[in-house]
Parts: structure tokens; C-alpha cells; sequence
């Protein structure tokens, strides 16, 4: 399928967004949120919503959740920034691992300075599955479906009117004929689906009936018996793809060289590219940013899930949604998987923190933030891989994290770094040992500390 090319949008320039987070980590939260209220004009109910103060109330959880008995809070925050298409964006993510937003900050600010990533996300069709048994000869029963085609297609869209009057609808059916499971002998499975452009919305409920609405005349045409009428979370129509490069000398750390950082790199890409084992934490380290940001904007992340997943096994065999390599002295990144977002809904409607967050990125079209999405995965996925392939999980993964924690307590950029190396060396990346450590530098005037000696407490990260 042809993909169009989905440029920037949106409200803001790139220009507010450096000058409003410029130095953003070092503020408490109020001066964080007096920024944001007059470097973007949230108002005072945009903010509440993204500190929490203005959230979902237990009384509206009653009528959705069974057996409710209260709200169950994550921490809200921002990655800084990640210039997408030409664009920067402060992404609003939802997590509660520490790592996770500022190696996505660290990898947005390495990425940026070589001219940021280039997306392009596909139209947002979905697809419908109709399970079709007892029709008897096969060729028949398809040669009758496909017959009625535009039958179909008409009945499917006089459901959703208003989906056609936005532009899109129902746009196609094709027929399946699987292999029984059981083996030969048994019926082949007979498998509708219908293609449908659901537009703005992430189109669950648009599809689950439209195939409900549809499945009797099928029944009627076939003479045999429909089971399931369901969408199908591999949503493979509605692709996002990202890239960036990067010059190998910009990659330079951990005491290594750029080339070595960058073959470091492929060399981890190489291995989830080889062995399904290693592929799913590739994965996993991809899908940390788009769920963060997935729960931050209202999407069903579980439905992400699936359908990254199953997108990786598309093949028979699963494999990594992003691959890496060096060509011409700079590393290469490129990622694709199915992006079935939605901008409109009944979660973008109610909850104040998920339209604080869309507000945030400048609410975004539907195919705009599938490329932000993605973008976001191959950065996360960067950061990870980053760490393994050179100096390993625990020092790479603490020594991204013991820099935003330093930063967060308020140390001068000059001594950001001489901080950091102390926590990880001590392997006390923590908020409060950080102060001490700020406080001891303080009261010395930024002498220099001695780090600990050999065999002290080390923790570990998960990446």
C-alpha cells in the first residue's frame, strides 16, 4: 500500500517550546507549571489537570469500572524535547520508572541536534473480522461476499453516517480462507474482513458495529453461520514508520569512542534481529515510551501492545520493530509497527489529565500523533540498546538516570556531571543521596568528593 507523508501541524512553533522548557528540569513543580501556564497560556483547568489536582471523579469511575472503590495515581511527565518532522514536542508521559523520561529527553536532545526524526504514518484503516462456518463449497460462499461487495460496504456505512460525513467509512472487503487448525478433513475457515477508515477515532466501537450490523446479510448470502464479529487488534493497515541518523562522533560516551558506541549498537540490533528471546526486550524497551505516552493521551496501550507484538511474529517468526545500521560514518535507526490511535473518544472527552496531555502536543491529529508515537518508540529503543550495547545494563541505564536526578535537585550544569559519577559509581541513584552529595559540594564551594571505594552498595535498573 502507498503511504502519505504526514507533515507537521499544529498551534505552536518550535521556538515556544525550546524557550518554555528551556532548563525545565531544574524548576520545583509550581515554577514548572507558572511556565507552562504563560509560555503555552494553559489555563488554570489545563494545569489542574496535568498536576492532578483536577482528575476523574471516583463518582464518574462508578458507572465504568465494576466494583470500583478508588483512583489509582501514576506520575505525569515530560520529554523534552523531541523534535519530530521538523517540530518539537513536549511529550507527556505516564510511568513509573525513572528511567524512562529522561533517556527518552537524552536520545530527543541527541537525535535533535543531527536534525531530529522523519515520520510518515499511514490513513487509519482498521480492520473488521467476520468468522464464517457451515457455508458450504468455499469458492461459492466467496464468490457470493465479494459479489455483494458494495452491498456490504453501504450497509456497513449507514451505521456511522457521521463517519462518512467526516470522511471516512467502510472502504473495502476481502475474503480469507484459512487452513483448518485441527488439520485436513475439517472445515477451512472462512474469514470477512472489511477495511474502515475510522478517521480521528481509534475505531473499536465504530468497526465492533459495523461487522454486527453486517454479519447477517453475510449469513443470508452464504447460507452458513457467523461466530465471531470483532475488529482485529494487528491493525497492519495503519502503519507508522520513523527514522533519524545520527553522526557516529556525536555518539561518543562512557569513555568510548563514537564508532565503538555506534557498532555497539548494531551489534544489539543484530542480536534481536537473530533470536526471538533477545527480540522481546528489544521490544519491550520500545514499547516503554509509546505506553507512557499511550497512557498519557487516553490510547488502549493494551491494544498497542497487541498489536506491536503480533506485528514483530508477522513473518512466523518474531523479530524487532526497529533495526539499526552504520553507513557513511553515521548510525541509522529506522522503526515501523501499528499505530491505532484515536484523538476522539469517551477517554479524550472525560478525563482532564488526558486533554491536558493532547493540549500539551498541540492537539494533534490522529496520523500526526502515530508519528510522534513512533518516534517516541525508536528514541526509547535508542536509549536502551545505547546503554547494552556499550557500557552495559546497570552502568549505562543508572549513568542516564543519575543525570536527570542530579539536575533535579538543583545542581549547577557545571557540576551535573561530577554528581552523576558519584551516585552511579556509589550505586545510590537516588533523589535524597543526590542532595547530600549537592549539599557536602555547597558548603566546599564545588570541591571535588572522593568516590567510595571498591565493593560498595551498588543497585541495578531494568531497562
Amino acid at each position: 500500500m502507498a503511504t502519505e507523508f504526514v507533515g507537521p501541524q499544529g498551534a505552536r512553533g518550535d521556538a515556544s517550546i525550546q524557550t518554555v522548557f528551556s532548563g525545565f528540569q531544574c524548576l520545583s513543580l509550581e515554577e514548572r507549571r507558572e511556565r507552562m501556564e504563560t509560555g503555552l497560556g494553559l489555563d488554570a483547568q489545563t494545569l489542574d489537570g496535568l498536576t492532578g489536582v483536577e482528575g476523574p471523579r471516583l463518582e464518574s469511575t462508578l458507572s465504568t469500572v465494576e466494583n470500583a472503590v478508588g483512583l489509582f495515581s501514576l506520575p505525569l511527565g515530560l520529554g523534552l524535547p523531541l523534535k519530530v518532522n521538523g517540530r518539537d514536542y513536549a511529550i507527556p508521559m505516564v510511568v513509573e520508572e525513572p528511567s524512562v523520561i529522561p533517556a527518552l529527553s537524552f536520545v530527543a536532545k541527541l537525535v535533535g541536534e543531527a536534525g531530529g526524526f522523519v515520520a510518515e504514518a499511514d490513513p487509519s484503516l482498521m480492520i473488521g473480522q467476520i468468522q464464517l462456518t457451515r457455508y458450504g463449497p468455499p469458492s461459492f460462499a466467496m464468490a457470493r461476499i465479494l459479489e455483494a461487495r458494495a452491498e456490504l460496504l453501504a450497509l456497513a456505512n449507514a451505521m456511522h453516517p457521521q463517519l462518512m460525513e467526516e470522511g471516512g467509512g467502510a472502504r473495502d472487503v476481502e475474503v480469507r480462507l484459512l487452513p483448518a487448525p485441527e488439520g485436513p478433513g475439517m472445515e477451512p475457515l472462512l474469514v470477512v474482513h472489511v477495511l474502515v477508515d475510522t478517521k480521528e477515532a481509534m475505531g473499536a466501537h465504530l468497526v465492533n458495529t459495523m461487522m454486527e450490523g453486517i454479519a447477517p446479510r453475510i449469513e443470508q448470502l452464504t447460507g452458513g453461520k457467523v461466530y465471531l464479529r470483532i475488529l482485529t487488534h494487528l491493525s497492519d493497515r495503519r502503519l507508522a514508520r520513523a527514522r533519524c541518523s545520527i553522526p557516529e562522533r556525536a555518539l561518543a560516551d562512557f569513555g568510548l569512542g563514537g564508532v565503538e558506541v555506534a557498532e555497539g549498537i548494531v551489534q544489539a540490533s543484530r542480536f534481536a534481529q537473530a533470536d526471538p528471546y533477545r527480540a522481546a526486550t528489544h521490544n519491550k524497551g520500545i514499547m516503554n515510551g509509546i505506553d507512557a505516552l499511550a497512557l498519557a493521551t487516553g490510547q488502549d496501550w493494551r491494544a498497542l501492545e497487541a498489536g506491536a507484538h503480533a506485528f514483530a511474529a508477522r513473518t512466523g517468526r518474531y523479530g524487532p520493530l526497529s533495526v539499526w545500521r552504520r553507513e557513511g560514518g553515521n548510525l541509522l535507526g529506522d522503526i515501523q509497527l501499528p499505530l491505532a490511535l484515536g484523538t476522539v473518544g469517551d477517554t479524550q472527552r472525560a478525563h482532564p489529565g488526558v486533554q491536558a496531555a493532547l493540549r500539551v502536543l498541540g492537539h494533534p491529529p490522529a496520523r500526526e500523533l502515530a508519528c510522534i508515537f513512533a518516534s517516541v518508540g525508536l528514541a526509547q529503543n535508542l536509549a536502551a540498546i545505547r546503554a547494552l550495547g556499550s557500557a552495559g545494563n546497570q552502568r549505562g541505564h543508572m549513568a542516564l538516570q543519575a543525570r536527570s536526578v542530579a539536575t533535579s535537585v538543583g545542581a549547577p550544569p557545571e557540576w551535573v556531571e561530577a554528581i552523576a559519577a558519584l551516585l552511579v559509581q556509589e550505586g545510590e541513584v537516588r533523589v535524597d543521596r543526590a542532595r547530600q552529595v549537592l549539599d557536602r559540594m555547597r558548603g566546599g564551594e564545588g570541591a571535588p568528593l572522593e568516590p567510595p571505594p571498591p565493593g560498595a552498595r551498588r543497585q541495578g535498573e531494568q531497562v
